[in-house]
């Protein structure tokens, strides 16, 4: 039993082996599949406020990244692939043939949303729409047009730091790390605006050293194989086929972009997107405004999908 248990009533609880790691998803409703991917540093919890609804349409999967949550953490190497978001993304394409879904949605925050439109470029034919919350590509992201930015965000550079060291100092007080990076994050720049469970469940998984270390894993893949991959993929002039939703929050890390649109044209053939006012954690200070731009598009779904 965990803090969480009780934010998914209705949903079962599975662990899945993908034969690279253990995920761990709740998995609810009936329909079309549709897969939410948390960001840092959260777990699926964070879709607890909008997966009722989702659920009335959806066959819903929310998934702990590998390294977070109740996901397991396979060991690293020297290039930090296997938590590349590619490595994460083939997690997911299996977890969602396990549940009989050779196409769905995604719905993706922060770096799950990361992994989704890596999921959408490799695997066009699995994808049929994207929904992608309050980033921009990691391409962009690392771009020296955006110094400002990355200086709002510091914990990119920090967290991909050689290990030990962000390990080290996050250790020294992981519960104090988190409620940061939460309270950095929210509007109110207060924690009163979150479930006390999911809170706990953030919680739990900074005081576990094997996922502080993966979680930085993550950080580090970001800026070295999956910046490669996002570089060969612009190169190449890949782009994502799918219909996809962008949606952004006013006082969240795009908050000194007056418009994000233009930096995900050059990636998506059919794009779309609105800002929303809010702190980064859309899904959970504002649901229901969320809702109201993701699930008219989610239902839009292309012509002649299946599962």
């Amino acid at each position: 039993m965990t803090a969480a248990d009780d934010l998914f009533p209705g949903f079962g609880e599975h662990l899945i082996d993908t034969g690279e790691a253990v995920i761990h998803a709740r998995v609810g409703g009936s329909g079309p599949g549709l897969l939410l991917l948390h960001g840092y540093p959260q777990t699926h919890a964070m879709w607890h406020r909008v997966t009722p609804a989702l659920a009335q349409s959806f066959t819903v999967i929310a998934a702990d990244l590998r390294g977070y949550g109740q996901s397991s953490c396979p060991p690293t190497d020297i290039e930090h692939k296997p938590y590349s978001k590619r490595s994460i993304a083939r997690d997911m394409i299996v977890l969602m043939r396990h549940f009989g879904f050779n196409q769905f949605a995604i719905m993706g925050h922060d770096r799950g949303a990361r992994v989704a439109y890596r999921i959408a470029l490799d695997t066009p034919q699995l994808v049929e729409r994207l929904v992608l919350l309050d980033i921009i590509s990691t391409f962009d992201q690392w771009s020296a047009a955006n110094q400002k930015m990355r200086l709002t965000m510091f914990h990119w550079a920090f967290l991909a730091q050689p290990a030990p060291m962000p390990e080290s100092l996050i250790g020294r007080g992981p519960v104090e790390w988190l409620d940061g990076r939460l309270k950095r994050g929210l509007k109110s720049r207060a924690l009163g605006g979150l479930d006390v469970r999911a809170v706990v469940s953030y919680r739990g998984n900074f005081s576990n050293s094997d996922r502080m270390h993966a979680t930085c894993e993550d950080f580090r893949a970001g800026a070295g194989c999956d910046l490669a991959a996002d570089q060969a993929d612009m190169e190449a002039g890949r782009r994502i086929e799918c219909p996809t939703l962008v949606l952004w929050a006013d006082h969240g890390p795009l908050a000194d972009l007056s418009d994000p649109l233009p930096l995900w044209q050059p990636w998506c053939r059919d794009l779309t997107g609105a800002n929303i006012d809010c702190g980064h954690f859309i899904a959970e200070e504002c649901p229901d405004i969320l809702l109201d731009h993701a699930l008219p598009f989610l239902q839009r779904r292309n012509d002649g999908a299946q599962s």
